[in-house]
C-alpha cells in the first residue's frame, strides 16, 4: 500500500465525520473552527495507490482561485470558516510530478501558538494561511509532511494576480498571506519552489525596509525579490533577499501572531524581525526560516 496521500475532505458535522470514516478516512485532530464559534470542522486524508497529493494552497477571496483552476487545482468546496463569519476559505490540492513536487506524507494541524515551532524540528512545514482568518478564533495551520527533506530553491513575489497560473504551472507554492495585509495596497504574495538537493537551496533570507539596508544587501551580494512587499501601502519600500550556498532553508512561512515569535526563536527557527508592513497601519508580519 503506498505511504502517499492520495484524497483530502473536509467534515462539516458529524454524519459527515462517520460517512468519511466508513471510506477508510483518517481524521485529523484540530477543529479547524476552533475558538471561532462556527461548526466543529477536520480534515481528513486517506493514503491509497494513487497519484499523490504534492501540493495544497488555500485561497480567501475569489482572485486567488483564478491561477489555481487554470493550473488544474482540485478545489474542496467547504468553506473552512462555516457559521464563523471570518473569510471564506477553500482548500485546493495538486498531484504533481515534476522535478520540483515531491509527495505528501503527512498532514497535521495546529491550534495553539506553542504547538507550533517544534513541528519544524521533525520535518514539517507551514503553510501561512491561518485557517481561522478573521474569524477571531485561534490561529490555525496546516502542516505538511514529505516524502523525502525538501529545500527551498527559487522564491519569487506577486503584486497582483495576473501570473498566478504560470507560477503555479511552474510548480512554485505561493505563501498563502498577503504581506500588505491590512494595509489597503496591492494584494502581495510571496512564492517558492522546493528541491530534494541541498546544494541547489537557499541559504539564507534577509529583508530590507530602507535605502540603506538595501544598499548593504546588494553590497554583500544578496540578490532581491524585484517586488516592493509594501507596494501601493504609502509605506517603507520593503524587499526580500536571498543568497545561495549549502546549509539549504527547509521551509519558510509568515508569522501574525506576534505571541508566537517567542516560541519560535527558542525552537531555532529564523524570525526575521523586520514587518512586511513597515511604515503603514497593516498587521504586523514577520517573515521566518527553518534551516
Amino acid at each position: 500500500m503506498s505511504q502517499y496521500i492520495t484524497q483530502l475532505q473536509v467534515s462539516l458535522n458529524e454524519d459527515e465525520e462517520n460517512n468519511l470514516r466508513k471510506q477508510g478516512f483518517t481524521k485529523i485532530s484540530g477543529d479547524l473552527n476552533r475558538g471561532a464559534g462556527g461548526k466543529f470542522i477536520y480534515l481528513w486524508y486517506k493514503k491509497g495507490q494513487g497519484s499523490p497529493i504534492t501540493r495544497i494552497q488555500f485561497t480567501f477571496n475569489d482572485e486567488m482561485s483564478q491561477g489555481l483552476r487554470a493550473a488544474g487545482y482540485e478545489k474542496i468546496d467547504r468553506d473552512l470558516n462555516t457559521g464563523a463569519g471570518g473569510d471564506f476559505i477553500f482548500l485546493w490540492f495538486y498531484r504533481g510530478s515534476s522535478k520540483y513536487d515531491v509527495p505528501i506524507v503527512d498532514l497535521q494541524v495546529s491550534t495553539e501558538a506553542a504547538d507550533e515551532a517544534p513541528k519544524f524540528n521533525v520535518g514539517f512545514d507551514r503553510l501561512a494561511c491561518d485557517l481561522n482568518r478573521k474569524a477571531e478564533g485561534n490561529w490555525i495551520y496546516l502542516w505538511v509532511k514529505r516524502e523525502k527533506p525538501v529545500y527551498i530553491c527559487d522564491v519569487t513575489a506577486t503584486d497582483n494576480y495576473g501570473s498566478d497560473a504560470m507560477n503555479f504551472q511552474n510548480a512554485y507554492i505561493r505563501v498563502d498571506e498577503d504581506t500588505n495585509r491590512g494595509a489597503g495596497g496591492a494584494s502581495i504574495f510571496i512564492w517558492y519552489r522546493l528541491t530534494t538537493d541541498p546544494q541547489q537551496g537557499l541559504k539564507d533570507l534577509k529583508v530590507s525596509t530602507s535605502d540603506e539596508e538595501y544598499q548593504g544587501f546588494k553590497n554583500q551580494q544578496y540578490q532581491s525579490v524585484n517586488v516592493n512587499l509594501n507596494t501601493g501601502t504609502g509605506g517603507s519600500p520593503v524587499y526580500l533577499w536571498y543568497k545561495r550556498a549549502d546549509c539549504s532553508i527547509r521551509s519558510l512561512s509568515l508569522i501574525i501572531n506576534m505571541e508566537a515569535v517567542e516560541l519560535y526563536d527558542r525552537s531555532g527557527v529564523q524570525v526575521i524581525k523586520k514587518n512586511l508592513n513597515s511604515g503603514n497601519k497593516g498587521a504586523t508580519e514577520y517573515l521566518c526560516y527553518y534551516r
